[in-house]
């Protein structure tokens, strides 16, 4: 109801604005751990709970009726009048930005109590690359392709990735650089495949690494959790002068921007 009348106020205001939602869309990515059917029906539920839950709404202007399972196991009693569902019908997005960071593999076996949340923990075998850190997000830029497509075909809207990125952690060298190989190649490869998605028929309208300088992680709340392309002096303990140092993925970002990705395969 929130976005209905967010999205109807907007366009009373300016009918040409366009107006988006953001959602976290790693859970798109949920792959079964083998063809068991049931395997196959919980990577269903886990896309559903995760993303479409609220995106079904957003862009498709419905309640859908997979919530009301949810809400009976929930105990909880939603009613909705012919108005208001009337106006999240007739106010949908005009485009659906995401963050993508990861994929996930789901098991019914071992997510116990049925949770369909797409974070089980079970590790993909066929993922080609592992992030050099500690925190054991899957690195999976095909899933980023995947997504793309999988968004586009359920709500036939311009999308925006407005999140990708890794968190490493890093420190200077004994020049005071940071030689950041693996990002490097992270945002390499994920390019590449928003350029296949592109190329597979999704109307793809930009990329936006997540994020240009080091922040603290909000997912760990830890400030060794490096993303940045922009090194900066502060650790978990709150120690550091707060000086930058620009590492090697910052000028190769900006070259990819710089030539629209000419060069990449």
């Amino acid at each position: 109801m929130a976005n209905a009348i967010t999205v109807k106020i907007a366009h009373e205001m300016d009918p040409t604005l366009k107006v988006g939602c953001m959602l976290t869309c790693s859970g798109v990515a949920t792959y079964p751990h083998n063809c068991d059917p049931v395997n196959i029906r919980v990577a269903m539920e886990a896309q559903r709970n995760n993303v479409f839950y609220f995106g079904d709404p957003f862009c498709l202007g419905i309640v859908p009726t997979y919530l009301k399972k949810r809400w009976a196991a929930d105990g909880v009693k939603v009613k909705l009048t012919d108005d208001e569902l009337e106006l999240i019908r007739n106010n949908t997005v005009d485009f659906f930005s995401f963050s993508y960071y990861r994929s996930t593999v789901v098991d019914a076996a071992i997510n116990l109590g049925g949770d369909t949340s797409g974070l089980s923990g079970i590790d993909n075998p066929y993922l080609k690359d592992k992030a050099p850190q500690p925190w054991g997000w899957p690195v999976d830029p095909d899933g980023l392709r995947y997504t793309l497509n999988v968004l586009y075909d359920r709500y036939h809207l311009p999308l925006l990735i407005v999140e990708n990125g890794v968190g490493l952690d890093e420190n200077l060298d004994e020049n005071g650089t940071i030689q950041d190989d693996f990002r490097v190649h992270y945002i390499e490869e994920h390019i590449k495949n928003v350029t296949r998605a592109i190329e597979d028929g999704v109307d793809c309208r930009g990329y936006l690494y997540w994020g240009p300088i080091d922040v603290v992680s909000a997912g760990t709340g830890e400030m060794k959790k490096r993303y940045g392309f922009v090194y900066v002096d502060r650790f978990n303990d709150g120690h550091g002068t707060l000086e930058r140092a620009i590492k090697q993925s910052y000028y190769r970002y900006k070259d990819i921007i710089e030539s629209n990705g000419a060069g990449l395969e």
